[in-house]
């Protein structure tokens, strides 16, 4: 399967695109494409990651397929042969790697569930015992299982860090009644997501929600319990008191750190064994979750039925 980073479809138009994900407009919907770039510390890196955008769309089929009792969400069709017509001269570009989606209006707000105390909750804590104005037990450890799940809701930063925020702010951005729907539908999607993970030896320490209204109802967009929004963390060898091993960009992370980067444009080339290392990181997050290889050639789409999660 071809490597893609910035992908380009010529007669169609073109909708702002994020650091992963390409978008154009159908008129009544949207077309979502997953490039295979990376980025680290909100910059995008010049080298691309095999695999890595059919990941993310696959996974992200998978768990809308599985979630969508619990909550509706935006996916009209992975299957490249339902695509409309103006999209099959592309057909090679965009098959195992796009999804056309209904038109949201996007909430501002991210759904974040937090099941362990991780990365910036964490910091959170050791500076006032919080995350998101919601007290926490004194003396935990970093990567320990808070006694349950919390909803804590960050802010959609266009450039930099999404900022955390409390519930009464996440409120006075969305409405009450929209948060605590959007609230309770994060949690039941965690807790059933959570059971379904733990059986394949998967932790899912965090996880982000994004949310938008169709007809003023709130419903699941962009991606869905992915390496890129989640944190999965490995059954066997979680030790509680440190960082845990991640499958995810970890290897990316370590290596740029490691280079006194300013973290400022341009990113470095990354060498051919951290990208190695992160690439089987996604693949067996994968794996594990799917209960299947990434298919080694794609053929009309993702095809996921018989798993719904309640």
């Amino acid at each position: 399967m071809k490597t893609l980073g910035r992908i380009e479809l010529p007669g169609l138009k073109r909708l702002p695109s994020g650091k992963v994900r390409d978008m154009y407009d159908l008129g009544d919907a949207i077309l979502m494409i997953a490039s295979d770039r990376i980025s680290v510390f909100d910059i995008v890196l010049p080298t691309l990651i095999p695999d890595k955008g059919r990941v993310l769309t696959g996974l992200s089929a998978f768990w809308f397929a599985a979630t969508k009792e619990i909550v509706p969400n935006h996916v009209i069709t992975t299957d490249i042969s339902e695509h409309p017509d103006a999209l099959r001269p592309h057909a090679e570009v965009l098959v195992g790697r796009s999804m056309v989606v209904k038109k949201a209006k996007p909430l501002a707000v991210e759904a974040v569930v937090r099941g362990y105390l991780a990365g910036s909750g964490w910091k959170d804590y050791l500076r006032s015992g919080e995350v998101c104005g919601i007290k926490l037990p004194a003396g935990l450890r970093e990567s320990e299982q808070l006694p349950e799940p919390i909803f804590s809701p960050a802010t959609k930063a266009t450039t930099g860090h999404d900022e955390n925020i409390t519930e009464e702010q996440a409120a006075s951005m969305i409405g009450v009644d929209v948060l605590e729907r959007v609230k309770q539908a994060s949690f039941r999607i965690y807790s059933a997501a959570s059971r379904y993970a733990r059986e394949r030896r998967i932790i899912i320490a965090d996880t982000k929600f994004e949310f938008g209204l169709v007809d003023g109802e709130p419903i699941l967009i962009d991606e869905i319990l992915t390496p890129d929004s989640s944190r999965f963390w490995d059954v066997d060898l979680y030790q509680p008191g440190k960082p845990q091993p991640s499958f995810d960009k970890q290897p990316v992370r370590d290596y740029t750190e490691s280079l006194g980067w300013d973290k400022t444009p341009p990113g470095p080339e990354l060498p051919p064994e951290v990208v190695k290392q992160t690439t089987a990181r996604y693949r067996q997050a994968y794996f594990r979750l799917v209960g299947k290889r990434l298919p080694v050639r794609q053929g009309r789409g993702w095809h996921f039925e018989g798993l719904h999660l309640t």
